[in-house]
């Protein structure tokens, strides 16, 4: 009894604000550009959740549904939770070709720039892990868990309210500052910390991002349906890519960025001080289709260990260049390349692959 009457005033005497500004300090020598605080509460977001989950837009992303409204309440997901630590960490890669001339020639693949370097959940986990040591170092053991996105997390609204950027109307965070080509990851606390305020919204009229992107999967402003989001069809869809959104797609092999690459916040974006997210693999950033598609399984294993696009492995990979290549111009090196696979052991390969096939005999 007499211990834990001292622990309890021990936690009534500490400076909440002064550990919080060390927080924040702590979290910008990890590396990270931005630590902000938030409370649990997160009731219109869970509505806002509910209402999306029961209009079918997560497409096949069962793992959403299966977590309901867990996602939304933070202490039933983590007990004992009262505050979430939210981190952003910059990934623009300075070094990578420029977006736009590798999207504007349909010859070349294009992969989503956070993918072309290491994969962030290695980088993100280790940084929050480091920043979750200090802490206890400085208040000793404490409740907490790291998440970077690998758990039924709201990130961005949690990070809206920690105040590191506001919901731009393609549903990412933006900053004023930093644009949105950064990620997130959260410190779940049962440390009764002080919140920081959240950040006003700066989209204005702005529909920019509604506007670029290429299938429509902005349906409305704040409002994504991911059936149709080039990133989910790529990288979430384990199955047959629709026809009626294959054309579409163009030459995106993995993820897109068409609708940040349109906002005018972006051009605030600083390039990465992450050394893991400048090392772009094995010319991701300017390969042709032609040379992706000819990889081999132990090649696609090899270039791509440590990579976040191994994770939807060789399968999708060639299904996805195959809907490249179905948009390329035609030539005899494009029609050869497909030719090649036509007999691929993957029926899913096969069934892309001769939709680009006609497309070309076309």
């Amino acid at each position: 009894m007499t211990a834990n009457l001292e622990a309890d005033a021990t936690t009534a005497a500490r400076d909440w604000s002064a550990l919080a500004a060390r927080i924040v300090a702590w979290g910008r020598e990890l590396g990270f550009a931005a630590i902000g605080i938030a409370d649990t509460e997160l009731g219109a977001e869970e509505a806002r959740l509910m209402s999306w989950l029961d209009a079918g837009r997560h497409g096949e992303m069962d793992y959403m549904a299966r977590h309901g409204a867990a996602r939304a309440r933070p202490g039933e997901l983590v007990p004992g939770t009262v505050r979430v630590i939210t981190a952003r960490m910059n990934y623009w890669p300075g070094a990578a070709r420029d977006a736009r001339t590798v999207l504007d020639d349909p010859s070349r693949g294009y992969v989503a720039r956070y993918a072309l370097g290491r994969d962030y959940h290695k980088v993100l986990r280790g940084a929050l892990a480091k920043l979750a040591q200090r802490i206890a170092d400085e208040v000793g053991p404490f409740g907490h868990r790291v998440f970077t996105d690998s758990a039924p997390v709201l990130e961005v609204a949690l990070a809206a309210k920690a105040g590191i950027g506001w919901r731009g109307k393609h549903t990412l965070l933006l900053t004023r500052d930093a644009g949105s080509f950064f990620f997130l990851g959260e410190i779940y606390t049962d440390l009764p910390l002080p919140v920081t305020p959240a950040a006003s919204a700066h989209c204005g009229s702005c529909s920019a991002c509604i506007t670029a992107c290429p299938t429509g999967a902005i349906v409305a402003p704040y409002e994504l349906d991911a059936r149709r989001c080039i990133s989910y069809l790529t990288i979430e869809l384990e199955g047959s890519i629709p026809e009626t959104l294959r054309p579409l797609i163009g030459n995106r092999v993995y993820g897109c960025d068409d609708c940040q690459l349109a906002c005018p916040w972006n051009k605030f974006a600083p390039v990465t001080g992450e050394a893991d997210f400048h090392a772009v693999r094995h010319g991701l950033d300017r390969a042709t289709l032609v040379e992706l598609f000819a990889w081999t399984r132990e090649e696609f294993d090899t270039r791509l260990a440590g990579s976040a696009i191994r994770r939807i492995g060789y399968e999708r990979w060639l299904r996805n260049i195959a809907v490249g290549l179905g948009n390329a111009p035609r030539s005899d090196e494009v029609v050869a390349a497909l030719r090649a696979r036509a007999d691929d052991p993957s029926p899913l390969v096969r069934e892309h692959v001769a939709w680009a096939l006609a497309r070309h005999a076309g």
